[in-house]
């Protein structure tokens, strides 16, 4: 099998405390990457950095907002201190904050989508993106290439009822994916999205058994994703197997989109 190319490459994961997130660090240990691990939430920092480690990479842990650019601008700093390169960046980072536009009962509207919920998904999901990779190029056009990763979602493709905030926010991870690689294929930096469907994240499983049942309906695999489904397509589009992909969008989502 051709090898990854990851082994001693630097790599941010944005949202990796949890989820996602961590299980795509943890992937990007096993190939002996260094892992600079970004989170809002500080409070299992060394736990991670140990799992890390034990799984074959070195680790870093910056507790970074990425709706905050200072704070973006800092932790990017922080990595080149540390490793001197970057050679990949994966967006995981992401909230809902979910309400219809506006609920109508009896005749009146009865409550809508506030600014706030709209902020708040807005800011992390799409600023924090943006922010991310806008600190982040400069670097790796200096080092002469690099990879870019966001997460984008199925609900970003075929968008979902209650999701205003969060269908606008991964459809434009789409375009902003696409765009990038137009801008900056020239210095061999690639730019990549990837669409999840339902996965068994800890905040999908304790949703309602009745909500789980019916996503597992309309999946056609008869599953769930699991957190590592992800994280091994984060690893392969970071891959040298993966050289002449970019501007993509890749749905890893069961094959739902057939079974609703």
């Amino acid at each position: 099998m051709k090898e990854t190319g990851l082994h001693g490459k630097v790599v941010i994961v944005t949202g990796a405390s949890a989820g996602i997130g961590r299980a795509t660090a943890l992937r990007f240990a096993e190939e002996g990457a260094k892992v600079a691990a970004w989170d809002v939430n500080d409070k299992a920092s060394g736990e991670l950095i140990r799992e890390i480690e034990t799984a074959g990479g070195e680790a870093s842990f910056h507790a970074v907002n990425v709706a905050d650019a200072t704070a973006v601008q800092d932790a990017v700093a922080q990595v080149i201190g540390n490793w001197h390169r970057i050679d990949v960046l994966v967006n995981n980072a992401g909230i809902t904050r979910d309400s219809q536009l506006v609920k109508w009962k009896d005749g009146a509207v009865a409550a809508t989508m506030t600014d706030e919920q709209w902020d708040a998904v807005i800011n992390v999901n799409l600023k924090g993106v943006f922010q991310c990779t806008r600190a982040v190029v400069p670097v790796m056009i200096r080092q002469a290439g690099g990879v870019i990763l966001s997460a984008s979602s199925v609900v970003g493709l075929y968008s979902n009822f209650g999701q205003t905030n969060y269908a606008a926010t991964k459809f434009g991870v789409i375009g902003m994916t696409k765009t990038w690689a137009r801008e900056l294929g020239r210095y061999k930096i690639r730019v990549n999205a990837v669409a999840p469907g339902f996965i068994a994240t800890e905040m999908v499983r304790a949703m309602p058994e009745k909500v789980i049942e019916s996503m597992v309906s309309h999946t056609p695999l008869g599953r769930m994703g699991e957190p590592s489904d992800i994280a091994n397509t984060y690893v392969w589009l970071a891959s040298d197997q993966a050289a002449f992909v970019s501007g993509a969008v890749i749905s890893v989502d069961g094959g739902i989109v057939l079974g609703t």
